[in-house]
This record gives structure tokens, sequence and C-alpha cells, in this order.
């Protein structure tokens, strides 16, 4: 924790795999899980917020993810960025990619999403990253509100499957670097 219980971002590590893809399952239920029957649900949660899906990811050097940490030292939100691999018809070679952000929902609302946001766009620029993308559901306005103050700008859609389910999804594109947000250090 940072001062006046603000959760303290770092880069999550290989010892952080089970507690990642446990906070992954429980932030990924707790934003979307009413929109899916239990078996698709069930099926996305084994498959992509698993030890297995994130261990790697903590292993690669092109990838980076970080945790938010709360005052008892439990996970309450992370990051994962890295290159692109959104399905768009002709991907830039240096394209960078912000997976996935997810808070709880306790911690949402504080400026910690814009934090991390701001720590993952920074080291995709710092890796050459050019352009940046993101991927959001076409029914998190909330998310859409956030990236589009920072200049992404909606370029395509494609669907996303949860379990036998496909979601509609968003492809954003950053292209200009915006001046900063207010408030958004």
């Amino acid at each position: 924790m940072t001062g006046h219980g603000t959760p303290a971002v770092r880069r999550a590590t290989p010892g952080d795999a089970d507690a990642l893809a446990g906070l992954a399952r429980d932030t990924f239920v707790e934003t979307f899980g009413h929109l899916y029957r239990p078996a698709d649900l069930a099926a996305f949660l084994a498959k992509s917020q698993s030890v297995a899906a994130y261990a790697p990811l903590l292993e690669d050097p092109r990838v980076a993810v970080w945790v938010a940490e709360g005052a008892s030292g439990a996970l309450v939100g992370f990051l994962n960025a890295g290159p692109c691999k959104l399905p768009l018809p002709e991907p830039e070679p240096n394209a960078g990619e912000i997976r996935q952000l997810y808070l709880r929902s306790s911690v949402q609302g504080g400026g910690l999403g814009t934090r991390m946001l701001v720590t993952g766009l920074e080291w995709l620029a710092a890796q050459g990253h050019y352009p940046l993308y993101v991927g959001v559901w076409s029914g998190n306005f909330g998310a859409q509100r956030l990236y589009g103050r920072f200049g992404f700008e909606k370029v395509g859609e494609y669907d996303f499957p949860v379990g036998e389910h496909l979601d509609r999804e968003f492809i954003l594109r950053r292209r200009t670097i915006p001046p900063p947000v207010p408030g958004g250090s």
C-alpha cells in the first residue's frame, strides 16, 4: 500500500500466478458473469482465467503484467500489456495492446484504473510499440469512456468467444499521444 490506503501498483512476478488467476476469475465474474450461461462462463474461466493461462505471461519478456495490492496484501486489480494480438486485417509490426485491465468493484472510481492504464501505456511506448490498441466489450461504456480520454478511437469490431457465446468487441486504436489526463499522473 501507498499512503492513505491507496493500493500499491507493482510489476507481477511468476510467484503471483495463482493469486493473479484468482483475481482474473473473480473480476471477470464480478463484471461480466451475469451475461453468460453457466456452462459458457465455466468454459471461459477454465481456459482463459487460469494459472496455466497467466503463468507463461509472467515469464514472457515481451509481456508485462502489473498488479495492485490492497491493505491486506490481497490483489485488487491487474493490467496486462504486450504485443497486439487483436484480429486486425493488417496489423502493424510494432503494434502494442492493453490486453486486460480489471479492478475489483470495491476499488473502482478512485483513480486506480487510470494509474494502471498510464503505467501500461508508458511501458508499451518504452518498448517501441506503436500504434496502441485495446479490445473492449461493446456494452462496457465506462471502459470506452476511459480509453477515449486517452485518445483511443474505434477502428473495428470482432466476436470474442466466452464458451460458445460470442460477445461483440470493439477494437480501439490510439495513434497520437494526447496530453496527460488531469489527475492521471
